[in-house]
């Protein structure tokens, strides 16, 4: 008879988890608690002054900020669209170039076992690079500018898109396709037909939400030397010039979430 078993015989609520299970999850989070200790306490050691100073810093950098200037945001419209336009750019040359490379990199799709691995392997490569490091090699390749921002930004989201496509069309519905072959349609008709319908809504959002981590990126990468406001703001953070910094922040904020309420109202429409 089981620990189950005799509880519910004596009358008690037979419990949740074993105690086995019970003992390894409070040894892991045991574990992981005191790494976490371990590394505050390792991370205090090399701070000057320890948290207590580095918070006081913290504060008096802070006011430098305040109050922002905002009557340098009219001087700062063009790199702000720039920096639009960079994400623009980017994630529809991703997102066209993203449909054959998720066809190929799914394994129901791709029948052909050498190209979906080759597929697989240039997509794994192309994530394992950050938007960053590919903004400072393109930067040094082709100089500062809006170019270097727009091909990081395009790799950048070429690999996360092929990866979701290609997730999303290994777990469609394969009746249709199956029967869609067995009845004679060839292959562009059974992508066009019997894929396309259940994929469209989810390629869909996720266009939109890389676009929404573009404008995000892009303002990072302009501090590398890829164009837009990012670079604004880095001048100026450079200068020390924190109050103009601080109305280029404000800025960002605002044009991010207008951009975010835009998308999700495009999402609820064409989903």
């Amino acid at each position: 008879m089981t620990n189950q078993s005799k509880d519910v015989v004596k009358g008690k609520t037979p419990s949740l988890y074993p105690v086995k299970t019970k003992a390894q999850v409070s040894i892991i989070f045991i574990v992981i608690l005191g790494f976490y200790f371990f590394s505050m306490f390792w991370t205090q050691r090399e701070m000057v002054g320890g948290f207590g100073d580095s918070l006081g810093n913290m504060f008096t950098v802070i006011g430098k900020f305040f109050p922002p200037n905002l009557s340098v945001i009219p001087a700062i419209w063009e790199p702000m669209a720039q920096t639009i336009q960079m994400a623009i750019v980017a994630t529809t040359c991703a997102a066209i170039l993203t449909v054959p490379l998720a066809l190929m990199s799914a394994q129901n799709i791709t029948t052909f076992k050498p190209l979906y691995y080759a597929t697989r392997t240039l997509m794994n490569i192309l994530r394992t690079i950050p938007d960053l490091v590919l903004a400072v090699i393109f930067v040094g390749l082709f100089g500062i500018g809006v170019l270097p921002g727009i091909l990081a930004l395009f790799i950048f989201s070429l690999g996360i898109l092929a990866k979701l496509i290609s997730e999303t069309i290994e777990s469609v519905d394969m009746n249709p396709l199956e029967a869609m072959r067995a009845s004679g349609g060839n292959v562009l008709q059974v992508i066009f037909f019997g894929l396309v319908p259940q994929v469209l809504p989810q390629f869909t959002s996720f266009v939109l939400y890389v676009f929404e981590i573009n404008i995000r990126a892009s303002v990072v990468l302009g501090l590398v030397g890829a164009g837009g406001i990012g670079l604004v703001l880095d001048q100026q953070l450079g200068f020390y010039n924190y109050q103009n910094a601080m109305a280029i922040i404000i800025l960002i904020f605002v044009v991010v979430i207008v951009i975010e309420y835009i998308s999700n109202k495009l999402r609820e429409a064409l989903i």
